[in-house]
């Protein structure tokens, strides 16, 4: 409504302006002479400035006149499209002023007008491979998924956009978690452009998400056949895969099979836990137990798991606490401050009976990172030592309101996993599992569980030796007092 009433001040302020104009020529006094071929003409100052109007008109139509006979000898000579497209060039210039505007609006985020500047570019243009693109993106942004689904079958039809079809169709089965029809549209995307690496992405997030093993290790060598994978990075998701595949043939009963590809992906990652968790008990399964030890340690000296270390206890199943301390002597002794190495090693004790070793072990754990599995070794070692119900119970109740401590964690969404996984059960991300502390809460439970040590019993803190010594020493100075203090009589107390 203001847009309209602006054009018919504008209109009326013009023809205002006009009026004026003429108005003001016509009282002026004066004119232009002009003498061609012995000719002379005298002009007023308004009749100058019609035959100066009237002039640029000519010129503009001689103009025009020269290109319809430039088109119409192309035309003569062979060209036979020369007078279609001279005719059309208007409505080109239209046509792609409105493509430029849509393709403005569209990257502004209005899909309302990017679609009628893409009906406007449709109509002067006449090239559906221009602008049927333009059309399905307005509709995808303005929500009719419909059209912008038709549009891109259309785009199949041709050659030359049939990629752009196949990737719109795969991004909205993606969209809509139809998982099987995009999977198949990312294997054609891929055919028609092996280079391109968001399809390349797509089709490995989708194989990895449907167990395809196979497929998705030649989707990996194609990105680095491409350049789009650096060699180490290819080389650890390679492992990823080979791992998976490992698993998948051993639920299938094909032990053989399982052990090489276990193998495999501990050779090309040896820093991967799970890969040499499962290559070690690969080698177990021949009797190689030399082969298994090797593998354990060369993880641990990479990063120290609790699974490599469940592992190398599996290697020797049958031997006595005091024997398994000396054979993990040679792990504890690769990083002897890491946390984990002394959780491993306050366990070995606790499994020895040795508690003050395992007790001197733990460090400063129990104060500075006192995670569910410190507190609960912490419970073990007072009930080795022989401390009460009480005192046992709140280390326990301290550990089922504490922090859980490393686990599987997607780095992309931080979904927490039990077990580890090639792709997160959350956001299908793949390759993003890293064992690490997850993000803690500080909100607090509604059920109270943080009262638990103060309603079970407190925690005993032990003396040190200088107070038990003290102690001790005021021990022995009360029964020495009591010991000199004469007994008083009935017949001292009725006296006093």
């Amino acid at each position: 409504m203001l847009w309209s009433i602006l054009k018919i001040v504008g209109f009326i302020a013009l023809v205002s302006a006009a009026t004026l104009g003429a108005a003001h020529l016509i009282e002026m006094e004066g004119g232009v002479r002009i003498v061609f071929g012995g000719q002379e003409f005298n002009l007023t100052p308004i009749k100058a400035v019609i035959a100066l109007i009237v002039l640029v008109i000519a010129l503009w139509l001689l103009l025009k006149l020269l290109s319809l006979l430039v088109a119409t000898l192309k035309f003569i000579n062979g060209d036979e499209t020369a007078i279609s497209r001279y005719f059309d060039k208007n409505r080109q210039e239209k046509g792609f002023r409105a493509l430029s505007e849509g393709m403005m609006a569209l990257a502004s985020g209005e899909g309302d007008l990017a679609m009628s500047k893409a009906n406007k570019a449709e109509k002067y243009l006449r090239k559906p491979d221009l602008t049927n693109l333009l059309t399905a993106q307005a509709a995808e942004l303005s929500g009719d998924t419909r059209k912008a689904e038709l549009v891109y079958k259309k785009l199949l039809k041709d050659d030359r956009t049939r990629f752009v079809g196949v990737r719109g169709l795969m991004k909205q089965k993606l969209a809509a978690g139809d998982t099987e029809t995009a999977l198949k549209l990312a294997k054609t995307a891929f055919a028609l452009k092996p280079r391109h690496g968001e399809v390349q992405d797509a089709l490995l997030r989708l194989q990895a998400q449907t167990a395809d093993w196979k497929g998705a290790r030649e989707t990996l060598n194609a990105k680095l056949k491409y350049g789009s994978l650096p060699r180490d990075l290819h080389k650890r998701r390679d492992a990823v895969l080979a791992l998976s595949e490992a698993k998948d043939v051993l639920d299938e009963g094909k032990d053989i099979e399982a052990r090489e590809a276990a193998i495999e992906a501990n050779r090309l990652s040896p820093d991967l836990v799970p890969a040499a968790v499962l290559a070690a008990r690969s080698y177990m399964s021949q009797g190689s137990k030399r082969y298994a030890t090797r593998v354990i340690k060369k993880a641990w000296g990479v990063h120290p798991h609790p699974d490599l270390a469940a592992a190398f206890a599996e290697i020797e199943p049958d031997e006595t606490p005091a024997q398994r301390l000396k054979r993990f002597s040679k792990l504890i002794a690769m990083h002897p401050d890491n946390r984990e190495t002394k959780l491993l090693k306050a366990e070995l004790h606790l499994a020895a009976e040795d508690f003050p070793a395992a007790r001197r072990a733990l460090g400063d754990l129990v104060e500075t990172d006192p995670d569910a599995r410190v507190l609960t070794i912490m419970a073990a070692i007072e009930r080795g030592e022989g401390s009460s119900d009480a005192v046992v119970k709140g280390w326990l109740a301290r550990a089922l309101s504490a922090p859980r401590g490393p686990q599987w964690v997607c780095d992309n969404c931080q979904h927490i996993h039990a077990e580890w996984a090639p792709a997160c059960d959350h956001c299908n991300a793949f390759d993003t599992l890293t064992w690490k502390t997850p993000p803690v809460s500080t909100m607090t439970t509604s059920t109270g569980i943080e009262m638990l040590p103060l309603i079970i019993g407190a925690i005993e803190q032990k003396p040190t030796e200088e107070e038990q010594t003290e102690a001790d020493g005021d021990d022995v100075l009360d029964a020495e007092v009591v010991e000199e203090t004469p007994e008083t009589t009935d017949e001292d107390t009725t006296r006093k």
